[in-house]
């Protein structure tokens, strides 16, 4: 996994503008703390900043087509799992490689292919192709949008990156926010595209976006489309359970030292036993893998239910490493380090973003860092909640009923912090427009019951939405400690068949995640396969309430935090009892924090 970042201009000549490039690829150091590199032609600078995980001697970047007189120059960040059955279909379609690295499999396969190139690969992705003969820029991005990929314009072309911070390293890139970005943060909607930054738009997960002499073009390669289901139950559970052993098996090729993250719910455990088994089957009996969960010094004390933590897990996680076999880890963090402000500091930089989830955030930036101790690569259950309709939005019978995205029941302004009225937003508004075009773009059977027609449009926002936000928390909070996160889950081919599998057999038991619940028998135990759905954990300390509480306090002290946030919704969650403190008010607190930090850390032009 890696960083990567460049610029093409049709305007000027980028061969005495090294320093420039090597600026910008310096930012995203944190990704690719392994190496980096950068190469400068008349029109293109390209940079690379590298975390080796396969043929840690031979994928160096940016790589070249031929070392002494490139024709096409390749940045690429992520893992293409089928690059063993590409190197062979490319070898005989007369290609020689000179390293056995999936980085120069992508750089032969667009030579063989040009821009048809994404449709080949399967994996978590996000590259960029300079080709020299034909004077064009191709930016690519996985289907599920695992992997992060932003641009915005510059004289005569664009500037990429897999992060903001390294397109403002950029002269004519400035942190400038708009009334439409703040709409965009605060909204809570999750638009792929556009983003907080006035004019720094994401290249849309599934597409391809060239840059030509005759201007920018993007195209969608891959999207979610509903087809007719022929399985019975029996053979669903089967094609599942082939599906997610298929992308486990995959995902579990490294050439460094690799762990899972198991937190002792259904996903993560499922999933755990699958790679564990592969890896005694190629490594033999004894072979145990590592497991990582998270928990809090008061968590055992301290735990009370909310409407998104329905238990304990860290016993549940003992017990599934015990059932497995691995060899598990509960990281243990308390509230300083939670309340430490450099800690906070480190997770709003690596998000490039005021919106977080605070202790959440932070305790994942925590558990990732001591991960990275002895681990380079994770393997996590992200997803499945939305592939096998696991939130409580697809049973509640109010989410269902609600025209709008069915978090903001959860999350909304109950949860975001409100916005100065004195702005006029319109955020009401801009939700309900927004879900209007989310309506329009879900694909839909002649046939379908309205349940069914209700459930499609509820798991295609979950897929194209709700997950895109913790793709990028999972991304950004991993790679800022040097640690590459695979998420099996999204595995586009399980993606395809679970999304177009009616609702009555991914709920035939009459709970949250039937087939996953039914393709895991055997791989978790009874207790983890059948407890309720719970969210990542908090903290309850009260201690970790009263320190939050006192860094609101100060971060209202800010003149230009005031000019943004309404005081009014604020100030009575700062004189709620620590120990009395909703999950909901603790959430605006922690948004007032991180838009504080944010606001001193990037000195944002605010354009409102």
């Amino acid at each position: 996994m890696c960083g990567i970042t460049g610029w093409v201009s049709f305007h000027g000549d980028a061969r005495n503008q090294t320093p420039l490039i090597e600026a910008m690829t310096a930012t995203l150091t944190p990704r690719g703390p392994d190496a980096g590199g950068v190469w400068v032609g008349e029109h293109a600078a390209i940079g690379h900043r590298r975390l080796a995980v396969i043929d840690i001697a031979g994928g160096v970047q940016p790589m070249p087509d031929r070392p002494d007189d490139p024709a096409v120059v390749l940045t690429y960040s992520g893992e293409v799992y089928n690059h063993h059955e590409l190197r062979a279909e490319l070898r005989g379609l007369g290609h020689s490689f000179r390293t056995r690295s999936d980085t120069e499999v992508v750089l032969r396969a667009y030579v063989q292919w040009g821009e048809a190139v994404a449709e080949h690969l399967e994996g978590m992705f996000a590259f960029a192709v300079w080709d020299e003969r034909e004077q064009r820029l191709l930016l690519v991005r996985d289907r599920l949008g695992v992997k992060p990929l932003f641009w915005a314009a510059v004289d005569g072309g664009l500037a990429f990156a897999s992060e903001p911070k390294a397109l403002f390293a950029h002269p004519e890139i400035r942190p400038r926010v708009d009334a439409d970005g703040l709409r965009e943060a605060y909204g809570l909607l999750f638009n792929t595209g556009p983003t907080v930054w006035s004019g720094v738009r994401e290249v849309e997960p599934g597409a391809v976006l060239v840059l030509d002499r005759g201007g920018v073009r993007e195209r969608r390669y891959w999207q979610l489309e509903a087809t007719a289901h022929r399985d019975d139950r029996d053979g669903t559970v089967e094609r599942v359970r082939e599906l997610l052993g298929s992308a486990a098996r995959g995902q579990l090729e490294a050439d460094v030292p690799l762990c899972s993250l198991m937190s002792g719910g259904i996903d993560s455990t499922v999933l755990t036993g699958l790679l564990a088994e592969e890896l005694r089957h190629r490594e033999g009996a004894d072979a145990r893998i590592r497991s990582y969960a998270v928990d809090y010094s008061d968590q055992a004390e301290e735990f009370t239910g909310d409407v998104l933590r329905t238990g304990h897990d860290t016993p549940y996680a003992t017990e599934a490493g015990k059932f497995i076999g691995t060899d598990h880890s509960t990281v243990i963090l308390d509230p300083r380090a939670l309340l430490d402000p450099e800690n906070r500091r480190a997770v709003v930089v690596a998000r490039d973003s005021p919106i977080g989830v605070g202790d959440m955030d932070t305790s994942l930036y925590l558990l990732f860092g001591r991960i990275r101790e002895h681990s380079t690569v994770a393997l996590s259950g992200e997803a499945a909640d939305e592939v096998f309709g696991g939130y409580p939005w697809f049973h509640n019978p109010r989410a269902l009923a609600a025209q709008t995205f069915p978090w903001l029941l959860v999350t909304g302004d109950e949860a975001a912090m409100p916005m100065n009225p004195e702005l006029n937003l319109g955020i009401a508004e801009f939700r309900a427009d927004t879900y209007r075009t989310a309506l329009n773009e879900v694909p839909h059977l002649d046939d379908e019951t309205p349940e069914e027609h209700r459930q499609r449009v509820m798991q295609h926002v979950s897929l194209t939405r709700w997950l895109r936000q913790l793709l990028h928390r999972k991304d950004r909070l991993s790679m800022a400690q040097g640690l590459e996160v695979r998420v099996p889950y999204c595995d586009h081919r399980l993606v395809e068949y679970a999304f177009s599998t009616p609702w009555a057999l991914k709920s035939f038991d009459g709970r949250e995640k039937s087939l996953l619940r039914a393709a895991g028998a055997g791989y978790a135990p009874d207790s983890v396969l059948h407890r309720p759905k719970n969210h990542y954990p908090a903290t309850h300390h009260p201690d970790y309430n009263r320190g939050l509480q006192d860094m609101a306090r100060d971060a209202l002290t800010d003149d230009r935090v005031r000019a943004l946030a309404d005081e009014t919704q604020i100030k009575p969650c700062l004189d709620t009892a620590p120990d009395r403190l909703e999950w909901g008010h603790r959430l605006r607190l922690e948004r007032v924090v991180d838009l504080a930090l944010w606001l001193d850390h990037y000195r944002p032009e605010l354009a409102l």
